[in-house]
């Protein structure tokens, strides 16, 4: 657990220094800046600046506006509690610009106190390498099922695609065939998600290692959702600052392919969990109650609650986060 010092009061901050008058906003962003690299003409290619709300006030990500059309952005979950995460996504359009390109984001941030963060992207969108579709979508992926997904990769002739590689245990890819057509050579690119794969999201590049000495490699997105037959939403449960002994109730959502009833509901200890509603009747969708009792210690709550159903035995986690001060 984290001490009850580290999670501090934006007021008292604003009000006794000027200069955290600003830079509170700056030390919520993991990063600020970063360099796509070398990219491919219409590929896919984005980065999240995460930001995580350190403090006991509510965070309010107003606006963010990138200072030229290369690059677009998205808020992902833009009012923040303490300790919640959220993100601006930063998108290189990749489809109507090439060359060397970067941009400035500005983020506005209008509550608790305003404040504005820079962010800074760049990267080089060749024009003589193309990849179609823009990314890898798997799309829902049973768990235990493969599944199979192929691209087409082009550059001018000479060019060669040496190897392929991507980080994630779970995912393979190969070479299907290459053929030269109308000036340029198009490569056949077979991607696999293995049966081992867990469940969740999956967001992880396929690198495409080239002859090409001024751009060795370059990334090529892979996005998709790896599927339970029970899948539970939020995958976070965030309960904010809570008073030794305070109960708050949130609800979760739990969905399956078929009806099915609801055994358990489960924390690791260091809280109560109790539930209400009507888990024992077979349905395709349960809307559950949790109340949860915070403990007497204070400090940072990380804990994981186990929702067990009957339906093959499946078991589904989902995290809480909060604070008891």
């Amino acid at each position: 657990m984290i001490g009850k010092s580290a999670l501090v009061g934006l007021s008292f901050l604003c009000v006794t220094s000027p200069v955290w008058a600003q830079e509170w906003a700056d030390k919520m962003f993991e990063t600020k800046s970063h360099n796509f690299g070398s990219v491919a003409h219409y590929a896919k290619v984005e980065y999240e600046f995460i930001y995580t709300n350190v403090y006991l006030e509510d965070v309010h990500v107003a606006d963010a506006r990138p200072s030229c059309g290369c690059t677009s952005v998205q808020i992902k979950n833009p009012l923040v509690k303490t300790y919640e995460k959220g993100s601006v996504v930063a998108t290189f359009n990749t489809s109507a610009f090439l060359g060397v390109h970067g941009a400035t984001i500005t983020v506005t941030i209008d509550r608790p106190f305003p404040a504005t963060v820079q962010l800074q992207v760049n990267g080089v969108i060749r024009d003589d390498v193309s990849v179609n579709p823009a990314e890898v979508v798997l799309g829902d992926v049973d768990l235990g099922e493969p599944v199979e997904r192929r691209i087409m990769i082009s550059g001018r002739p000479g060019w060669q695609v040496v190897s392929l590689q991507t980080t994630n245990p779970n995912i393979s890819a190969g070479l299907v065939s290459a053929q030269n057509t109308g000036g340029q050579v198009n490569y056949e690119v077979r991607v696999v998600v293995n049966n081992k794969a867990p469940v969740g999201f999956v967001k992880d590049h396929l690198l495409v290692f080239t002859n090409d000495p001024s751009t060795p490699q370059f990334p090529v997105l892979i996005e998709g959702r790896v599927v339970s037959p029970v899948t539970v939403s939020p995958t976070t449960l965030y309960l904010g600052a809570l008073q030794p002994g305070e109960k708050v109730t949130k609800p979760i959502v739990v969905q399956g392919k078929q009806p099915f009833k609801i055994v358990s509901v489960t924390g690791d200890g260091n809280f109560q969990v109790t539930t209400s509603g009507d888990g024992d009747q077979a349905k395709p969708m349960h809307v559950v109650p949790v109340t949860i009792t915070a403990g007497s210690q204070t400090g940072k709550i990380v804990e994981t609650l186990r929702i067990k159903t009957d339906l093959n035995e499946a078991t589904s986690e989902l995290q809480t986060l909060g604070f008891v001060r």
